[in-house]
């Protein structure tokens, strides 16, 4: 398997959906994905702009062991991440 697959998700299987969490507009799917018995941080990020639905899909390299673990972390990061790029990380 290739390193970019391995690193994008293309490797693993994403888990159980987790219910969206509501952060300062943005709607944060959490999104881990299953990789060689741990799971990957992935989240989905949208929020509404100008009448259109913008989406940033969020990827890291930090594992867990478990997947409710991941699904918290993923979320955690992604609140950073809007918290430090507000709606530039749409484009």
């Amino acid at each position: 398997m290739s390193l970019f697959k391995r690193l994008f998700g293309g490797g693993g299987e994403s888990t159980k959906n987790a219910d969206p969490v509501d952060y300062q507009g943005y709607r944060i799917f959490p999104e881990p994905v299953q990789e060689q018995g741990s799971h990957r941080i992935a989240a989905r990020i949208e929020k509404e702009v100008d009448g259109e639905l913008k989406t940033h899909h969020m990827i890291r390299a930090d594992t867990y062991g478990t997947q409710d673990t991941a699904i918290e972390a993923s979320v955690q990061k992604a609140r950073q991440m809007i918290d430090q790029m507000g709606e530039a990380l749409f484009g």
